[in-house]
């Protein structure tokens, strides 16, 4: 049963990889509906964004960009862009609404959205990647207006989807979703763009750990430091490599490495990469080490499972049941060194092989097709 669907999520500007989402969960639903979307372009003030340097960069690969019709997009400063936006979904014509959350900047926009489908009869379905960003969170009194405003949005919601049961369990209690309307629809595969420049020699005597990501307080960055210089040297060389953009004023782990006694294995990428940059990193890698303190979704768990890569991750939240099935991951406590180092060590008899991605966008769109087909057989019984 084909819809006019529009989409609402992270646009190009302040690329994160909740726009890698919005476009990959765009060309899905494309194969059987007819998308729009609708980007959430500046959404605050340049200059409180902690990658604002990079605001407005071509980091996002062209071919991971779906040519679908695009309103890109509404500022924070909603006037007029929101009104542009209205008037691009009355052309469109939707039958259904989804809003990504995951962000409370947005919440503005998306209130005034939810408006203008009340007023036409028009279904949403609201897409939970978390309940509030943790900087956001940790500003004075934004938790509290921000969950005021986001439960005036949830009433009016028809279905509510997220990624994990650590998710639903979440969701369901802080934000109080009603559990027969959300949806447990796991991501998919994270795809990587043509790579523009040649992967660097490997050298089969070293084996290379890679960070990849956002260098953030809950990413335990500082804890894979000290797990490496942890690591058994008798028989094994060992190499880290750190590809990441610093968010939050977070120090502590270029702390740790400045100390660490072998810092001249270390290599720091202190900046957000471009898409056709990422390809050579993940080839170079023996191994990915993943040591987030918290996490409900990771893009980078993703990449690495695309990659065919081991992964060493914490279990926390929902990055146990993500990489449920993917033979090439082990699993580690948050926060110890210790387990971490063990873990890395247990990788090494994995090292070489290429392990299956079970993630797939082929389920995402049976998932989310159930999920329409359910709010449109409702509202017809």
């Amino acid at each position: 049963m084909s819809k006019r669907i529009i989409i609402v999520g992270s646009g190009t500007r302040f690329v994160s990889g909740i726009s890698y989402y919005t476009s990959l969960l765009a060309t899905t639903l494309a194969h059987d509906h007819e998308v729009s979307m609708i980007h959430m372009r500046n959404l605050i003030p340049r200059i409180f964004y902690p990658g604002r340097a990079r605001v407005g960069a071509a980091i996002m690969a062209e071919e991971l960009q779906p040519n679908l019709p695009t309103f890109d997009g509404i500022n924070w400063t909603l006037l007029p862009s929101l009104l542009r936006a209205l008037r691009f979904a009355k052309r469109a014509n939707p039958e259904l609404i989804i809003l990504q959350w995951w962000s409370a900047s947005a919440l503005p926009a998306y209130l005034a959205l939810a408006r203008f489908a009340r007023r036409r009869g028009i279904p949403i379905v609201i897409e939970f990647h978390e309940t509030l960003d943790t900087a956001e969170a940790n500003l004075p009194l934004i938790g509290g207006v921000i969950r005021r405003g986001l439960s005036r949005l949830i009433v009016q919601a028809s279905a509510f989807v997220v990624h994990s049961h650590f998710d639903f369990e979440e969701m369901t209690s802080i934000l109080k979703l009603p559990e027969h309307q959300t949806v447990i629809i796991p991501l998919g595969a994270f795809p990587m763009a043509q790579s523009e420049t040649p992967a660097p020699p490997v050298d089969p005597t070293t084996c290379t750990i890679l960070f990849f990501g956002t260098i953030r307080p809950y990413k335990g960055l500082e804890f894979l430091v000290e797990a490496f210089d942890l690591l058994p040297r008798n028989e094994v060389k060992w190499k880290l490599v750190i590809v990441g953009e610093t968010w939050e004023g977070w120090t502590t782990p270029f702390d740790r490495i400045n100390e660490s006694a072998n810092r001249s294995s270390i290599e720091v990428v202190n900046r957000y990469v471009i898409d056709s940059e990422i390809p050579a990193y993940f080839t170079a890698a023996s191994l990915v080490a993943l040591p987030y303190l918290r996490s409900s979704a990771s893009g980078p768990l993703h990449l690495a499972m695309g990659a065919g890569l081991p992964v060493v991750v914490s279990d926390v939240g929902g990055l146990a049941e993500a990489a449920h099935g993917y033979r090439g991951a082990i699993f580690v406590e948050p926060g110890s060194p210790q387990h971490l180092a063990d873990g890395l060590v247990a990788a090494l008899d994995l090292v070489g092989e290429h392990f299956v991605d079970p993630r797939s966008w082929d389920e995402t769109l049976v998932r989310y097709n159930g999920v329409i087909n359910q709010i449109f057989n409702n509202t017809h019984s």
